[in-house]
């Protein structure tokens, strides 16, 4: 997707982060199902034999997270999963699992999962995965990761870090730290690169940086606002807010290899919060050009035309498209409360799906069928999840500071 960005004539140079030992562990986040579907389906993991880790727990959590299983007892559950987890000569983990439909006696699945020791949980959940498509008959998300902001401490002392972990926040990992605020993370379409907001030079700053390896480099740092960075789907791209010369605030698109800016809307009022759409055609963004921030939608060149995709309600923003493209996820204003609605693109209907008063930054899992958001719970900034049908809800605390602006990873190969 995207090995290096030549020639960029934008202020910006490569720097390398060493993450020090000395830098606090992320916070741990702990999940609670808050809602789920009325009937889910009884399946029973039992342990794995020989099992050097517990694999078939994150196998039964993830299954029961999804809100659609209850994992449970053998003699009370329409399916089985059983298996045995082994460590090869050469160091690596091997799964070897079945999955049974009691009711039937069929095996629908007998599978192999062989990882590195440090992958040997991505391999469960990959086994889950397996499991949810093979029954419920849809994709799931579990072996995928999540971008997201804590903040522990109080001002003049606050620490932001950005973390990068598993979808069930597990394996945390710190990828940048700083005394100053950091925001708005976006992945790559490879998985490979985060593009974020810092405030570490006390003025805001676009970088982007290769998790693996924390090499990053300054992409955008004007005078004034820059924010909201989103990658086009090829991955050349990076959608924008700016202040432009006036001092108002548009949206531009910076291409990464060479360092071209495009200035997509020249209009006294605010444009911000670009999204991509999936063949990358099109962007929707908010403004508040109707006298109230609405999500309009528009083409990813200079002087195209803006139509207004959103109605309900005096106040909808921070648009976020469905990898399938056919649902808009945003904020809306809703009995003085901010929560998470979707709309379909097809029809125009919405539908409000979180329950908070103060709830911001949704995204969608890439499956489609979840959103994450960051919430507000006894004065504690928590992340949440809804299902896209809004049975199936989640909190994700962590055990301190608070966290926020949560970005859900693409699917890996």
């Amino acid at each position: 997707m995207i090995d290096s960005f030549r020639g960029i004539g934008v202020k910006g140079w490569w720097v390398a982060l060493l993450l020090l030992a000395s830098a606090a562990a992320p916070a741990q986040l702990k999940i609670d199902i808050t809602s789920g579907v009325t009937d889910p389906i009884p399946i029973a993991v039992l342990p794995f034999d020989a099992d050097p880790r517990p694999s078939s727990e994150v196998v039964a959590a993830d299954l029961t997270r999804s809100g659609r299983f209850s994992a449970g007892a053998a003699n009370r559950s329409d399916y089985l999963v059983t298996g045995r987890h082994a460590v090869t000569a050469d160091g690596r983990h091997q799964i070897d699992y079945e999955l049974t439909n009691l009711l039937t006696g069929q095996k629908l699945l007998r599978e192999r999962m062989v990882a590195s020791p440090q992958a040997w949980r991505n391999a469960a959940h990959r086994i889950a995965d397996k499991i949810y498509e093979r029954i419920i008959g849809a994709r799931s998300s579990f072996a995928t990761r999540i971008a997201y902001v804590s903040v522990d401490g109080r001002p003049p002392a606050q620490r932001y870090q950005l973390i990068v972990a598993d979808a069930d926040g597990e394996n945390s990992r710190v990828i940048l730290e700083s005394k100053q605020p950091l925001m708005s993370p976006a992945w790559s379409p490879d998985g490979e690169w985060l593009a974020y907001v810092s405030f570490e030079t006390r003025s805001a700053a676009i970088y982007v940086q290769r998790v693996r390896t924390a090499e990053r480099r300054r992409v955008s740092g004007r005078a004034g606002v820059n924010n909201a960075p989103a990658w086009s789907p090829d991955g050349r791209r990076l959608a924008l807010t700016l202040s432009s010369p006036a001092g108002n605030l548009d949206v531009y698109v910076l291409e990464l290899d060479g360092g071209a800016m495009t200035r997509v809307t020249e209009h006294p009022s605010i444009d911000t919060e670009p999204v991509w759409s999936g063949d990358g055609s099109r962007l929707y963004f908010t403004s508040d050009r109707g006298g109230g921030p609405q999500v309009y939608r528009t083409e990813p060149r200079a002087g195209a035309a803006a139509t207004r995709v959103t109605f309900g309600g005096n106040y909808n923003a921070r648009p976020r498209l469905s990898p399938d493209g056919k649902q808009l996820a945003f904020i809306t204003r809703d009995g003085g409360g901010y929560r998470v609605a979707v709309q379909d693109l097809g029809n125009g209907s919405m539908s409000v799906l979180s329950k908070g008063s103060q709830d911001e930054s949704p995204g969608y899992s890439p499956d489609g069928g979840t959103l994450i958001y960051a919430a507000r719970e006894r004065g504690q900034g928590v992340l949440a999840t809804v299902s896209a049908d809004g049975l199936i809800s989640q909190r994700l605390k962590a055990d301190r500071g608070d966290v926020r602006d949560p970005a859900w990873g693409p699917f890996l190969p």
